[in-house]
């Protein structure tokens, strides 16, 4: 599969999902692809107003000059153009992140981790919020609400679709796994990338982002996002300034190249091949390469037009990010459970990926003006969100017909998927598999916590709880190496 839009139509049958699969390309490739590029556009316009201080209105401009070339290599180039400049990109983003973070950490203003350590509040280095308050200090004790808390610990992990972290796989880091040249490599690296992406790179930016706070104690929170690019500005030697200055282009080329790549490859290969002018219309099969490369390069220019005009109408970028996850609430679990239950139709799926809409608007424009203050405190919108998305999912499940038999029993013979399946078990299945592959999946999620604390701790020389930290993450990744090999995923 090239994609895994293809998926649906593996899964499902019916022209339920073939509708489905020209949707999500549509859907996914263009409507939520250019909310997640506007989102990436925006912090790149805050760089460059700030860097040159330039106004907004001129800025746009010379995001578009980037943006266009980055369009220029992804589109020559495909996913091996952009899996190989990604490689490089990060490498010179964290060098120069790194570089950064030294450097202003050592100002006399600072006076190095100690300084940094006496300057601000105790309760700044907490790795864990206060629960039950219901405010929040950027400079100080952050705390959350206990709903706040329960939605992100307990629901928005399973519950949201989110670009990056879809529940039940899927988008580029999907696409990445695919073109992995079996299923070990594309495992193993997975598994680097939440280490690389979770605990390697945050931290730069995070002591940067500390030293900000008493760097530049005037900024209101509208501009506390302008606080980082501030110090590379008045803190950086000319030289280390355009270095640093070109690995902020490297990271947002990289994820932009990304974008474009992912939803071109929707648009082309689930809409367009698929629907308009199929594989089976031509002749020459080299042909055919050749006019879906060149739709495809249309494709990623008109992403980026679209994405574009999308970024001159966004203001914040946290209410982008609140809108996604608002806007994909419920509709995790369905992506989840059509691995492990056969009665999971296409038109689970559909309902699961229209209500949230109709949930949140109705949220926004009614119960957030009649309900308590606590309402909003405590993501009253998202959780109403996720529990109407769910009730009508499973109302829709149960009252349409379900995937046919054949093309069930040709998925499970495929895939042969843990959970229930009975109908289509053709001998007795190794129960065991579900446990083990529950039993990695805990102990990767307290390997990738505990590096990142761990890491937090040497930077700030808390040597004994740095310990604890690596011993728990040295366990979890030995309990994960030792399941790992009792699953099938290797087979």
């Amino acid at each position: 599969m090239l994609t895994e839009l293809e998926f649906i139509e593996f899964r499902y049958s019916g022209k339920e999902a073939s509708f489905l699969r020209g949707f999500k390309a549509v859907y996914l490739g263009v409507f939520m692809n250019v909310m997640i590029i506007a989102w990436v556009n925006l912090a790149m316009l805050t760089i460059i107003e700030v860097f040159f201080d330039i106004p907004a209105g001129q800025a746009i401009w010379y995001l578009t000059g980037v943006m266009l070339l980055t369009v220029i290599y992804s589109s020559l180039a495909g996913l091996w153009g952009v899996t190989a400049t990604d490689a490089v990109q990060f490498f010179i983003a964290m060098a120069a992140s790194i570089v950064l973070a030294v450097i202003v950490l050592n100002t006399d203003k600072i006076g190095g981790i100690s300084g940094l350590q006496e300057q601000l509040p105790e309760s700044t280095f907490r790795f864990f919020p206060e629960i039950g308050k219901e405010s929040s200090s950027f400079a100080g004790t952050l705390s959350i609400s206990i709903g706040a808390f329960l939605a992100f610990i307990g629901v928005q992990w399973w519950a949201s679709w989110y670009p990056g972290a879809e529940p039940g796989g899927g988008g580029y880091i999907a696409q990445r796994m695919m073109s992995c040249k079996d299923e070990k490599n594309s495992i193993l690296a997975t598994l680097f990338f939440q280490i690389a992406h979770y605990c390697l790179r945050p931290w730069p930016w995070i002591i940067v982002a500390l030293c900000v706070l008493i760097l530049y104690p005037e900024l209101n929170a509208d501009q506390q996002r302008m606080g980082y690019v501030m110090a590379m500005r008045d803190y950086l030697p000319a030289g280390l300034k355009g270095l640093l200055l070109t690995a902020f282009l490297a990271a947002y080329m990289s994820t932009i190249s990304t974008q474009l790549n992912w939803g071109a490859s929707y648009l082309v290969n689930d809409l367009y091949k698929r629907f308009i002018k199929p594989e089976k219309k031509f002749v020459d099969i080299k042909k055919s390469n050749k006019h879906y490369i060149f739709t495809a390069k249309i494709a990623t220019f008109l992403i980026m037009i679209i994405a574009l005009f999308v970024t001159t109408k966004v203001t914040t970028i946290s209410g982008l990010w609140y809108f996604i996850i608002e806007c994909g609430a419920g509709l995790g679990l369905v992506l989840i459970l059509r691995w492990y239950w056969w009665r999971i139709n296409a038109w689970s799926e559909i309902a699961a990926t229209i209500t949230p809409f109709i949930a949140y608007g109705f949220a926004k424009l009614f119960l957030e003006n009649v309900m308590p203050d606590s309402f909003l405190i405590n993501r009253g919108t998202f959780f109403f969100t996720v529990g109407v998305t769910t009730v009508v999912w499973l109302l829709v499940t149960k009252f349409t017909k379900p995937v046919n038999k054949e093309t069930l029993q040709k998925f499970y013979d495929k895939v042969k998927p843990d959970g229930n399946w009975k109908p289509f078990e053709n001998k007795k299945k190794d129960k065991r598999n579900l446990f083990n592959l529950m039993i990695c999946w805990i102990s990767a999620i307290f390997m990738t916590y505990s590096a990142l604390f761990a890491t937090g701790k040497l930077i700030f020389a808390q040597w004994l709880d740095a310990f604890i930290w690596l011993l728990i993450a040295l366990i979890s990744v030995s309990v994960l190496l030792v399941f790992i090999k009792k699953t099938r995923i290797f087979d």
